[in-house]
């Protein structure tokens, strides 16, 4: 056995994170207490090595981290923006065995074919292809089955007490960004992420939710090879989204309109939003197609919050103070100074700035960091930290993760198309008891309940 795929292998590979963080953890003290500067640039890169070859749910709050603004200093962003979901794969024997405890012994005789090697591997699980018999209801079909890693679960419980960790020494540093409904926030969705068979009904979900989408396309669940740790569907064909980096303009916008529809069709028609825009969870077919995968990290959003990032939109466009302060108290900021508003509406018109504009423009125009909403952040970090910091709602946490990854995917593509007539189509005539009941339908459709 591969020393990858035994106990003592990733007991060594946690020892490793684990020492890395408490590193971190002393020379951030060191630097605090006794004023010793730390070359942070070179910690963060030795971070994301120790992080990079490693399996399980840290590398993905190392994913999700460097999406939220503000959550760690930047030098720690700019070298976990480069985490990609493509960990070493484990090996034959290890697939062998965990699809004999998801299948059972007689497991390789329910594919017509199973490729042993994985196609993609992640940070909780592998992909690999197969194809299905007859009697399945996809039968003959090319097939993608996704095998979470034995011993997720409490990986999981361990590796979110080293983000609390890493979130208590930040704090202690820098108290802009009250980070306790963060740390909640993501423990909740990386629990979540466990459940494949929540996963399974967050993507029959989407598929009814993107019905009347025909560029946007959401895999079908086989039900009879799926369990709580294996996710089985049919394969979608696609190439990854930076093949087209260099494609002609047109191309190009016309993959970021289906990117938006995929994204906020959801949001604003059932208060519903992937909240994982990894550039590896979405791929594009040959007619410029999305298909949208990976349907773990779903956050389903109760009608008041759309309708608070809606009244927002609205108070920014008409400079209308006090509609910005009911969508800031709606969606859960309370106690807030006129300095407080003052910098949040610095953030809300940075993020809806694409939108105001009826004309087509790229997604950011003026920042030059390269990193999606980076100067503008630090600029309302240094407001909030001078004000005595801002406590971010739950909600609000991945609602602001998935604007700004989708932003960061427009700006890799370079798209310049009409972002406020692609906003209003979705918006105009917006009725929040509408959406209420349209999403109370789809989640008991699916089988879901809200968040």
């Amino acid at each position: 056995m591969a020393e990858d795929d035994s106990t003592l292998g990733r007991a060594r590979r946690y020892a490793r994170v684990g020492a890395s963080v408490g590193g971190l953890a002393a020379r951030l003290g060191a630097e605090r207490v006794l004023g010793v500067k730390i070359d942070r640039a070179r910690h963060a890169a030795d971070l994301r090595q120790a992080l990079g070859g490693l399996k399980g749910p840290l590398m993905k709050v190392a994913q999700i981290m460097s999406t939220i603004p503000d959550a760690l200093p930047k030098e720690y962003v700019q070298e976990l923006t480069q985490l990609q979901a493509n960990a070493p794969a484990m090996g034959p024997a290890f697939v062998k065995r965990r699809m004999a405890s998801e299948l059972g012994p007689g497991w390789a005789g329910k594919f017509s074919q199973f490729a042993l090697a994985a196609s993609a591997a992640a940070s909780l699980g592998q992909v690999h292809r197969a194809t299905s018999l007859g009697a399945t209801s996809l039968g003959g079909a090319k097939l993608a089955v996704k095998l979470q890693y034995p011993d997720m679960a409490s990986a999981v419980e361990a590796d979110l007490k080293q983000l609390k960790l890493i979130f208590a020494i930040y704090a202690r540093i820098d108290p802009a960004i009250d980070t306790r409904h963060i740390h909640a926030e993501i423990a909740d969705r990386l629990r979540e992420e466990l459940d494949y068979e929540r996963e399974a009904r967050h993507m029959r979900l989407y598929a009814a939710m993107l019905r009347d989408e025909p560029d946007v396309h959401v895999p079908e669940v086989v039900a009879d090879l799926s369990t709580k740790r294996l996710l089985t569907m049919n394969w979608l064909d696609g190439a990854p989204l930076l093949t087209y980096k260099d494609a002609p303009q047109e191309q190009r916008d016309q993959i970021a309109y289906n990117l938006f529809r995929a994204w906020y069709v959801p949001f604003y028609r059932c208060g519903v939003i992937h909240g994982d825009p990894h550039l590896g969870n979405y791929t594009v077919r040959d007619d410029l197609g999305i298909n949208l995968l990976d349907f773990g990290c779903v956050r389903i959003f109760p009608a008041r919050f759309v309708g608070g990032v809606i009244d927002l939109y609205r108070a920014i466009a008409t400079q209308n103070r006090a509609l910005a302060v009911h969508a800031y108290e709606t969606w859960g900021f309370s106690g807030l100074s006129n300095e407080m508003i003052d910098a949040l509406n610095l953030w809300a018109e940075f993020v809806y700035a694409p939108l105001l504009e009826d004309r087509p423009r790229r997604i950011q125009e003026m920042e030059q960091s390269g990193i999606y909403g980076r100067d503008v952040a630090e600029k309302v970090h240094a407001e909030l930290k001078k004000l005595g910091g801002v406590t971010p709602p739950r909600e609000f946490v991945f609602m602001d993760r998935a604007a700004i990854g989708l932003g960061g995917v427009f700006l890799h593509l370079q798209a310049a198309i009409n972002w406020h007539r692609l906003f209003h189509d979705l918006i105009d005539g917006f009725d929040t008891q509408a959406l209420e009941q349209r999403q109370t339908g789809a989640l008991q459709a699916a089988g879901l309940a809200a968040n």
